[in-house]
């Protein structure tokens, strides 16, 4: 699965949307869903949290290991994807789509993210 191009991307492997009205999502690659194998518990900040670039806010479970989830962006969190609490497969199934795990709210521009070929670079993929 390529990175889509519209993306941005953190060296520990989250992806962040383009902010529309303040607030972007951010969800985890494809690269990062192949590696932890079947995820199967998946632990977001919650709403209301506020959550610093490059700091864990969360964890992801699969059957291989426990990965912490890091912020790539400063902000407040203004939604959690409650679809991949219910149902973590997502992560796997569709990383870049319904498989997203929160919204945040940035406070400022966020700094030292990856566009999707240096992204490809920075992973070897």
């Amino acid at each position: 699965m390529s990175n889509p191009q519209h993306l941005t991307y953190s060296k520990e492997h989250e992806w962040l949307t383009a902010v529309e009205d303040g607030v972007a999502t951010v969800g985890i690659t494809a690269f990062a869903a192949d590696a932890l194998g079947d995820v199967v518990y998946v632990q977001l900040p919650e709403v209301g949290q506020t959550v610093s670039a490059g700091e864990t806010c969360g964890e992801l479970e699969s059957t291989k290991s426990v990965s912490d989830l890091y912020s790539p962006a400063t902000g407040e969190v203004v939604e959690a994807n409650q679809a991949v609490v219910d149902d973590p497969a997502l992560v796997n199934s569709a990383p870049f789509a319904e498989g997203w795990l929160f919204k945040i709210r940035l406070d400022g521009t966020p700094e030292g993210l990856l566009t999707a070929d240096e992204y490809s670079a920075h992973t070897g993929a």
